[in-house]
């Protein structure tokens, strides 16, 4: 019996290690956009833009990246 619940825990571990390899790319990718896009809103800042950072813009900046930047700019210049 003991046996048989060891073998499960693995069959387990390896099915949900499975299921989040795939999801890893994406979050990696988000990650990766979500840095772009802060070091462009940094530097923007710098020239003195003036992005204001709230969750929102962080969000849309995270998962667009440069054309998330893009977007927050011409939000912020219409309202």
């Amino acid at each position: 019996m003991e046996i048989g619940v060891y073998i499960l825990a693995v069959l387990v571990l390896f099915l949900v290690l499975k299921i989040l390899s795939l999801p890893m790319k994406i979050i990696i990718k988000f990650i990766i956009n979500a840095l772009v896009g802060g070091v462009v809103i940094f530097i923007l800042n710098l020239f003195g833009v003036g992005i204001v950072l709230t969750w929102l813009t962080a969000v849309i900046i995270g998962v667009l990246g440069v054309p998330g930047v893009i977007i927050v700019l011409i939000m912020q210049f219409l309202f």
